[in-house]
C-alpha cells in the first residue's frame, strides 16, 4: 500500500483508521459484494477487516519495527509510557508493554465483537469458512495476551489441525441453529 511507503508510523487511531479502511476494510466490502451481502452488513464487514488486520499487527511487531514500521497509534504508546516497540525500548518497561498489547488485544475484540453482529447476514456455506478464521484469529490474540513478549521470540500462528478441527467444530455448531433461523441460505 502506498501508505506503507510514506507513513511509517500514526498519531492518533484516527489516523491508523484511515489506513486500515484502504488496507483491510475494503477487503471486508469486497468480500461482502461478492457474496452478495445486504448493505446492511457492510459495517460489520468493515469491522471484520479491521479487528482482522489489527491482530497481524500485534502478532507482527517485532518484524514491523526491523522494517521501521509501527502500526499503533503514538497516543496509545505515550499512555503506557512507551516510546517505541523496539525490544531495546521494551527491556526494563516488560510490565508496561504487556499493559499496552493487553489494551491493544482489548481493541481487537471490541472490534471483533461489532463484526460477529454482521454473522446473520452471512450464509452458512460462507460463514463456517469466515468465522473458523475469525476463531483462529481470537486463538492467536489469547496466546499472545498470556505471554505478551511472545511476539519478539515467534510468529504465534494455529497449527493446520487446529484450524481444521476449527472449520469442522464450525460446520457442527453453525449447522442447526442457521438452518432454523435461515433455511433458504443453506
Amino acid at each position: 500500500m502506498e501508505m506503507d511507503i510514506t507513513v511509517s508510523s500514526y498519531r492518533t487511531m484516527a489516523d491508523l483508521e484511515e489506513y486500515l479502511l484502504g488496507s483491510s476494510e475494503v477487503v471486508g466490502l469486497f468480500m461482502a459484494s461478492i457474496m452478495g451481502l445486504d448493505t446492511d452488513s457492510y459495517p460489520h464487514a468493515r469491522y471484520l477487516g479491521r479487528a482482522m488486520q489489527y491482530v497481524n499487527f500485534i502478532r507482527d511487531i517485532a518484524e514491523d519495527v526491523e522494517l521501521g514500521r509501527l502500526y499503533f497509534p503514538l497516543t496509545e504508546l505515550e499512555r503506557f509510557d512507551l516510546e517505541s516497540l523496539d525490544l531495546s525500548e521494551i527491556r526494563g518497561r516488560e510490565d508496561n508493554f504487556r499493559s499496552f498489547l493487553r489494551a491493544q488485544i482489548d481493541i481487537y475484540r471490541d472490534w471483533q465483537r461489532r463484526a460477529e453482529e454482521g454473522y446473520r447476514y452471512i450464509p452458512y456455506r460462507y460463514l463456517v469458512p469466515i468465522k473458523t478464521a475469525a476463531d483462529m484469529y481470537l486463538w492467536t490474540s489469547r496466546i499472545i495476551e498470556r505471554d505478551p513478549l511472545i511476539v519478539y521470540r515467534r510468529k504465534v500462528k494455529p497449527s493446520r489441525g487446529r484450524v481444521v478441527s476449527g472449520a469442522l467444530l464450525n460446520m457442527l455448531r453453525l449447522i442447526r441453529p442457521r438452518a432454523a433461523v435461515n433455511e433458504g441460505s443453506i
